[in-house]
């Protein structure tokens, strides 16, 4: 079955940046839609990004746009969140999912994805 390992996650100042990857194993990634999201301490679960399987289509939460870019490395395996100008607000657990849907319909939504990751923390101060 499918698996989702995160990593990559820590503290940085505001403005800073960091890198996460999330490393899958045990099925077809590259047949794969692959999502982010994060969950901050008493909010909900919320859409990070999200890429298609050639890495042709990528959808961004608005509060992300122009700071945080999604990338996929198909021969590694791997899905990527390049995150700059990191804010305090980005503060969260950060999950990579998976769908096996084949069509990008609800991408950004995470009842659609149907493996998750265990998170990763990411912490920016102020």
């Amino acid at each position: 079955q499918v698996q989702l390992v995160e990593s990559g996650g820590g503290l940085a100042q505001a403005g800073g940046s960091l890198r996460l990857s999330c490393a899958a194993s045990g099925g077809t990634f590259s047949t794969n839609i692959m999502g982010w999201f994060r969950q901050a301490p008493g909010k909900e679960r919320e859409f990070v990004g999200a890429i298609g399987r050639s890495g042709g289509s990528i959808y961004y939460a608005d509060s992300v746009k122009g700071r945080f870019t999604i990338s996929r490395d198909n021969a590694k395996n791997t899905l990527y969140l390049q995150m700059n100008s990191l804010k305090p607000e980005d503060t969260a657990v950060y999950y990579c999912a998976l769908r096996t849907s084949l069509t990008l319909a609800a991408v950004r939504s995470s009842g659609s994805y149907n493996y998750w990751g265990q998170g990763t923390q990411v912490t920016v101060s102020s």
